[in-house]
This record gives structure tokens, C-alpha cells and sequence, in this order.
């Protein structure tokens, strides 16, 4: 299977899907970051804690992440071990196709997942040794200059899609013995995402909840590695972007997802994406 080099942009240049295999001798640094696109994460071999949404999961050969595009999340990579995975990018469009031509809803077992804020999949032997079959395949059409190669690359991800699915609702409830979790940041975590346009700060949360400031900010920063105030900036800004995706105006993106200063979402949009709401809308439209 062709292996390539980590790129750090975590942007994707093709129209509807990417396949990435990469594999480091050294731990990459990843930053927290977050896609416009769905992410299948197929865990190959190293030492890795993932992080999504003050989630821990200490992640075993084999283990499958799902993550959406509302998902903080990053890899804590230790040093000792070769560092392997496959990385899958999907567009909404890929999925809305499958679904017209075959009338089933792939996307489901990410919304579950996110519903349920537990995103780890751990399949069997047998299933991860097809898997990697399928990857493999995957692999060799997207390389390949042959006719019709493009078409086998997207029947074979269709068939992994089908494959993960079975296995995300296949998975035994004993793999949650490598998540690390707390209940309280879990609850906040919670309430932030579904109250983004009420005004926060930390004494509020703190008395919401009935904990210390100063312990919530402590256990807030371990178990999401983010402060609160990182934490509800970037989720803010998340749900703008995928406001502007979804054809909404500038200054309405920016009052739906809590900014009450439009100067300041400007700067922090720019800060985030790299580019401004305006430049980003004629991204997508080009």
C-alpha cells in the first residue's frame, strides 16, 4: 500500500473524498483542529491517545475514529513505537450520491456517534484484516492510470463505508475501558455546544454546575486540552464556517453562533481559517 508524508494542512484539495496513508518514525505534532468534512481515522500501529471533544481514547491496531465537522479533536502521539494510520476524507456530496443511488444514509453511523459522544470503533480480527484489504484496494485504484480506476476507487470506499458501518453498530461495550473521561467536563462540554449563542464565563459555568472555578478550569484544560474560553471561540467559529458553507450570509453567521461583536469575529475567523468570511465563501463557490 503506497505510504506518503504527513501534511500537517488538514485541508483537502480533491472534490469529493481523500485517502491518506502516512506513517512517521518520530511523532508528528498535531494541533486541535476540526474539518468541513467527515473523518474515518483507521488506527495502523504506535502509541496514541486521541482526543475529540474532552474524550481520551487510548487507541489499540485496528481502532476507527468518526469524527464530523463540528469536532474539535487532535492525536497525542508518544515517542517509541512507528507511528501508522489511514486517514479518509469524505465531502457531504460523496454521501448524498450514495444515497440517491442506493437509498441508504452512510453518514448515520457519525451522527449516532456524535449523539452518543463516543466515537471509537474497535472491530474483530476478521473485519479489520478486510479493512485493510479494502484500504489496500483503495490505494492501488487511486495510484493507478488504468480506465475506470477513479470508479473502482470510489465501489471499494463505498464497500469500506458499508464495512465500518456494520462494525460501529457490531462494537463491544468493553472498548469503552480505553476511553478517560469526566462527567462534570462532559456536562459542560454539553451545555456549551448547545447553548453557543448564550454569553459564558467562568464563574457562570462554574456556579451552573456547582464546582470550583478553578478546579472546572483545571479539569476543563486536562480532559479537553483547551481553556473554556479556547474551547467555546473555536466551537463558535466552527459552526459560523458551516453556517457559510450552508449559504448564510456574513453578519448572520456571525449573530447565530454568539459573536456580539462583528469586528471580533472578523479577527478571530481570519485567526482560525486563515482567511477572512468573505475570501472563504469565494473558496467554496470556486
Amino acid at each position: 500500500m503506497y505510504r506518503e508524508t504527513f501534511n500537517p494542512s488538514q485541508t483537502m484539495t480533491e472534490k469529493y473524498f481523500e485517502f491518506h496513508h502516512t506513517y512517521n518514525e518520530s511523532p508528528p505534532s498535531v494541533e486541535f483542529h476540526q474539518h468541513p468534512f467527515y473523518e474515518i481515522y483507521f488506527f495502523l500501529g504506535g502509541n496514541v491517545n486521541y482526543i475529540i471533544e474532552g474524550k481520551n481514547y487510548k487507541l489499540r491496531p485496528g481502532d476507527i475514529l468518526l469524527t464530523g465537522n463540528l469536532d474539535i479533536h487532535r492525536p497525542v502521539v508518544h515517542s517509541g513505537k512507528p507511528y501508522e494510520r489511514i486517514v479518509i476524507w469524505l465531502v457531504d456530496d460523496f454521501f448524498e450520491h450514495l444515497k440517491d443511488f442506493y437509498g441508504e444514509d452512510l453518514t448515520a453511523c457519525f451522527t449516532d456517534a456524535a449523539q452518543k459522544d463516543y466515537r471509537l470503533i474497535r472491530p474483530d480480527e476478521q473485519n479489520i484484516l478486510y479493512l485493510k484489504q479494502l484500504c489496500a484496494q483503495i490505494s492501488r485504484a487511486k495510484h493507478s492510470k488504468e480506465t475506470g480506476s477513479a470508479a473502482l476507487a470510489s465501489a471499494y470506499l463505498t464497500e469500506f463505508l458499508v464495512y465500518v458501518s456494520r462494525a460501529y453498530y457490531d462494537a463491544p461495550a468493553s472498548a469503552k475501558y480505553d476511553v478517560i473521561e469526566n462527567e462534570k467536563v462532559n456536562q459542560v462540554v454539553q451545555y456549551i455546544n448547545e447553548n453557543l449563542t448564550e454569553y459564558f464565563s467562568l464563574d457562570s459555568l462554574a456556579a451552573r454546575f456547582y464546582i470550583s472555578k478553578y478546579h472546572l478550569s483545571r479539569q476543563f484544560k486536562q480532559f479537553t486540552g483547551l481553556s473554556i474560553y479556547q474551547y467555546i471561540m473555536k466551537k463558535r467559529l466552527i459552526v459560523s464556517r458551516n453556517l457559510l458553507r450552508d449559504g448564510s450570509a456574513v453578519m448572520d453567521a456571525c449573530l447565530q453562533c454568539g459573536f456580539g461583536d462583528y469586528s471580533n469575529y472578523l479577527k478571530a475567523f481570519k485567526r482560525e481559517f486563515g482567511m477572512n468570511p468573505s475570501e472563504y465563501i469565494k473558496n467554496i463557490i470556486s
